[in-house]
């Protein structure tokens, strides 16, 4: 294949402009990749042994809460919060599920 004249070849072209494009995509990414690391060190870490007795009494305050109707009192924020995170509790506990199973439908009984 014969490149016409002022005009490189595929080749070339990755050889030529790969270098600089890809120390600028790394110079650009560097800062986002800065905020990732920061936010993954602190909220993807597993619970302490600490953290454990505060999640079962705030848990229990919630079974509590229920019988008594304080859950009516929250607002629209948090009522929505707290059902987009019981939402993605259930999606992957679905998730793992159809891992487990490897199909779509049900177990064979």
């Amino acid at each position: 294949m014969q490149a016409q004249y002022g005009q490189d070849l595929p080749s070339q072209c990755v050889a030529i402009k790969g270098p600089p494009l890809a120390s600028a995509s790394v110079t650009s990414s560097r800062p986002c990749l800065a905020t990732f690391w920061h936010y993954a060190k602190v909220e993807l870490v597993p619970p302490t042994p600490a953290a454990i007795p505060k999640a079962t009494d705030r848990m229990k305050a919630m079974v509590k809460s229920f019988p008594s109707g304080h859950f009516a009192q929250l607002t629209v924020k948090e009522a929505l919060r707290n059902g987009l995170v019981a939402t993605g509790v259930l999606l992957w506990f679905y998730i793992g599920e159809l891992i487990g199973r490897c199909s779509l439908i049900g177990c064979n009984v």
